[in-house]
């Protein structure tokens, strides 16, 4: 596994975590709820690409 592709998804998770806080604090909870949503989508996107690298690269070994 990439260490970098870890240190993204722990990195993204860091801010939202940092930023719902805040916004809890603040009493804005809609807004941490919506900033938790889109750093799963954000995970989501990052995630997948990587999949369809490693989708691509069986292809490519199994000749298909």
């Amino acid at each position: 596994m990439d260490v970098d592709l870890i240190m993204k998804v722990a990195g993204v998770g860091m801010i939202v975590a940092v930023v719902c806080q805040i916004l809890g604090k603040a009493g804005r909870e809609e807004q941490a709820t919506l900033v938790s949503i889109t750093g799963i989508v954000i995970i989501l996107v990052i995630i997948i690409e990587r999949v369809g690298e490693m989708l691509e690269t069986v292809r490519r070994i199994f000749g298909l």
